[in-house]
């Protein structure tokens, strides 16, 4: 572990700002908001690009250095302590609705990068206590079903007309949202009931889809409404839907556009380190644990964040995530800046 290192500590920027967001009133209620879309592509506007990598032997090493494994862990703590506290102070009757609009959107922004996007590390590393984990972390979003389409549906089809992860060229992010959630929550249901034909007596019981998909994830809003009430369980519906599409909308900017070559008629060319757009943007990268190194994460999916490389092949989006996902609510100004790469890189790779 060298000093750079501490940098990933960035990442814990997140919860602070939702803390903020849930002890301020009035404007700061939106602090998660302003920090996460404002204060963050603002300066991935004037921060460097850090493309360095490690050497095989530093990366041998880094692999069993705890303390990447604890960063991932810690965020159990803080998302289901500031969820407790947001629903505590929701219950309180004191926050005016714009105020609970805004710690609302907070939470879920919190639940989108420190919920799913941790879950979707973890939910890559073999054992049960980091599958565990990841589990846990998907619960507050209602989005059980992710590991599954993601480790088996997403990376084997990514860049692929089959894969509902993978944005279309020209498509909009609006239609995007309701093609990736639907079609994939259906391609995890059959990607699950194939796994438990191998499967027998109790695990086949609790790896159905039923189990799996539908009442694990809605157990999370009746233990909110048994202890908090009816508003309260409301409130942890818009807190997934803004987590879910906070994940939809990054799965749409790592991959718009790009296709893989068909080798036959049901065979694609092996994933490669050009078929996810990358960002090297170091607040991104640090606070998303290293998420914008996407093309490598792909390319070997097997690799801890701490070790994903920079590859000069790789597309390269021309903003950060915070500033990407932005340009993608405004679909003409997306187009604009996107499609010309779009173009020149499937007239270089196709």
């Amino acid at each position: 572990m060298n000093k750079r290192d501490l940098q990933y500590l960035w990442a814990f920027s997140i919860p602070l700002s939702a803390y903020v967001s849930l002890t301020s009133g009035s404007w700061l209620s939106y602090f998660t908001v302003l920090f996460t879309f404002g204060i963050l592509p603002f300066f991935e506007l004037f921060t460097p690009q850090y493309t360095h990598n490690f050497t095989e032997e530093e990366k041998k090493k880094r692999v069993s250095i705890v303390y990447f494994d604890i960063l991932l862990f810690l965020n159990i703590v803080w998302n289901f302590g500031l969820m407790f506290l947001f629903y505590k102070g929701l219950v309180s009757g004191e926050w005016t609705w714009s105020e609970t609009i805004g710690k609302t959107l907070s939470i879920g922004i919190l639940q989108g990068s420190n919920g799913i996007n941790v879950a979707h590390e973890l939910g890559h590393k073999p054992g049960l206590l980091h599958q565990m984990a990841s589990r846990i972390l998907l619960w507050p979003s209602l989005y059980g079903h992710f590991t599954t389409e993601h480790n088996y549906g997403h990376h084997t089809k990514v860049s692929t007309p089959e894969d509902p992860a993978t944005s279309r060229y020209g498509e909009w992010l609006y239609t995007f949202w309701f093609r990736s959630i639907i079609m994939g929550y259906i391609s995890a249901w059959k990607i699950k009931l194939g796994m438990l034909r191998s499967m027998t007596g109790f695990k086949k019981f609790m790896g159905h889809p039923l189990i799996d998909f539908v009442a694990w994830p809605l157990l999370f809003p009746v233990l909110v409404y048994s202890y908090f009430g009816f508003f309260a369980c409301i409130a942890s519906f818009c807190i997934a839907l803004i987590s879910v599409l906070l994940l939809e909308s990054i799965n749409y900017i790592e991959h718009y556009g790009l296709l893989r070559k068909k080798t036959s008629d049901s065979r694609y060319e092996p994933v490669e380190k050009i078929h996810s757009w990358n960002s090297n943007h170091e607040l991104g990268r640090v606070i998303l644990y290293e998420l914008t190194r996407h093309s490598d994460h792909h390319y070997k999916a097997y690799k801890k964040y701490q070790n994903l490389d920079h590859f000069d092949a790789s597309p390269q989006l021309p903003y950060g995530y915070p500033g990407s996902i932005l340009l993608a609510l405004l679909p003409p100004v997306w187009f604009s800046i996107m499609n010309p790469r779009v173009t020149a890189w499937r007239n270089k790779n196709l």
